[in-house]
């Protein structure tokens, strides 16, 4: 492949994004590339602290429990007090509680302060898909979000690897650059972002208000929500049941760290060229596919034997993951109204952080109970019914997802306008030519055509903004 081919693909990958989204894209990066305290936590607790590794447990529990309680809250402030606002917030929250938790050493005070960086450092997560899907174009939306995904990734695979340089010098240096790099994100949003939430009128607020309990009537959207919950149960064996059926299996930490380190690597280097083939796919098949690729994906490791063979497993069901996660946020990002984006978007990260929870338990009681071959199978079959349950759903959903969803939604707006025109111009042409010849027409009634070019444009106007707002 020529370099000049290359230049053109990565050329048409980036561009055509505003300039807000790539201040977004770079706090994204920071906020991960700080990312240190997820990465030790436990071996913080275990070998500094010197407690035990159930209390290690019970502490990354209160962590993931945090973030259930502020995915709807955080989504509700962003609706309601703003995106940029809902950011500010929560980044410099997130950076004090995290200096705190280096800090404090009583075992109820690092439970509590953990419980408070869960729920800081989740509730940006809405605001920050919400403002994505704001400032982006509908048609431009599932290569922001691949983006957006590339760099989450890519920060946490380089904190990931600076984290053990960085304890082996003071746990407590981790804690304090990840807050000092929280703040640099608090920073560029307070500096270079501006609120992106859609203004409305008081009298569309009355009429247009979204709130949660909205959300859970909206059937179609709560369908998408246990898929995506189903689907968060499969990925999240990868960072808790893989490595404990390959420690039962007498592999060593260092072979799971080999293992899963494929995850990461084939995801900063696949995710923008992957994203390049599915961008105009039907989303659909996407879905479908991708979901039961990652349950079998998983189902695979029930035959390793090997480290070389786990890593293929690994292979897998990432390239599930890639497809899977810009199509998701897409889709929910189609079947949120504008104006409640927040609380969508909060309930749909809701449906991640209640798995984090599940995952564990699930996966520590299959594993105890039956073996690591039942819990493979088990995905396998959580996976092929996610398939079954988005190809069912999907059927019901008119048009696809981003710009697919607006090419047809245009051009359902001109056969209405077309249609609306033809019938109501016909008979209210005259009315119109007779009371208003002398402001409009001066002079020019006879041949009819500049009136009827006026008529058929102001109707046509008043026919495609009902049109475009049922679309």
């Amino acid at each position: 492949m020529s370099v000049a081919v290359l230049r053109r693909a990565a050329r048409e990958t980036l561009s055509g994004l505003p300039r807000e989204f790539w201040w977004l894209w770079t706090s994204t990066l920071v906020n991960r590339l700080g990312g240190f305290v997820a990465t030790f936590m436990a071996l913080y607790l275990t070998l500094d602290r010197g407690y035990s590794a159930s209390y290690a447990g019970l502490v990354a529990s209160l962590l993931g429990l945090g973030g259930v309680v502020s995915s709807l809250g955080g989504g509700v402030m962003a609706d309601r007090l703003g995106r940029r606002p809902t950011l500010l917030v929560a980044q410099t929250s997130t950076a004090a509680s995290v200096a705190l938790l280096g800090f404090v050493e009583h075992p109820v005070a690092i439970a509590g302060v953990a419980f408070l960086v869960g729920m800081a450092s989740n509730a940006s997560r809405p605001a920050v898909q919400a403002m994505m899907a704001d400032i982006v174009r509908p048609e431009d939306r599932v290569r922001a979000f691949s983006l957006n995904y590339w760099a989450i990734n890519l920060g946490f695979a380089v904190s990931s690897m600076a984290a053990g340089f960085i304890a082996e010098v003071s746990y407590r240096a981790g804690f304090l650059l990840e807050a000092g790099m929280t703040l640099v994100c608090a920073v560029v949003v307070f500096l270079k972002l501006p609120e992106s939430r859609p203004e409305r009128e008081e009298k569309a607020v009355r009429e247009d208000s979204v709130g949660l309990g909205a959300v859970v009537r909206d059937g179609r959207f709560m369908s998408v929500v246990g898929l995506s919950f189903l689907v968060a149960l499969v990925f999240q064996q990868g960072a808790v049941g893989l490595p404990v059926a390959m420690g039962a299996a007498g592999f060593t930490p260092a072979d799971y760290g080999m293992a899963i380190a494929v995850n990461g690597v084939l995801i900063v280097a696949l995710q923008i060229p992957v994203t390049r083939f599915i961008e105009h796919r039907d989303p659909r098949r996407l879905l479908v596919v991708s979901s039961v690729l990652a349950g079998y994906g998983f189902g695979l490791t029930a035959f390793a034997g090997s480290v070389g063979v786990f890593a293929l497993t690994v292979c897998v069901w990432t390239l599930a993951e890639i497809v899977n996660a810009p199509t998701q946020t897409g889709l929910v990002v189609r079947l949120s109204p504008t104006h409640g984006r927040g609380r969508y978007q909060g309930m749909y990260t809701l449906s991640w952080a209640v798995a984090s929870l599940v995952a564990p338990v699930m996966s520590g009681f299959v594993i105890d109970r039956f073996g690591a071959e039942w819990l493979w199978g088990m995905c396998a079959v959580v996976g092929t019914a996610a398939g079954v349950g988005y190809a069912v759903l999907m059927r019901r959903l008119p048009g696809g997802i981003g710009g697919q969803v607006e090419g047809r939604a245009e051009k359902k707006v001109d056969d209405r306008v077309e249609g609306k025109v033809d019938d109501r111009v016909e008979g209210k042409v005259d009315d119109r030519v007779e009371g208003k010849v002398d402001d409009r027409v001066e002079g020019k009634v006879e041949g009819r055509g500049e009136v009827s070019e006026i008529v058929v444009g102001e109707k046509a106007g008043a026919a495609a903004e009902p049109a475009a707002g049922a679309v």
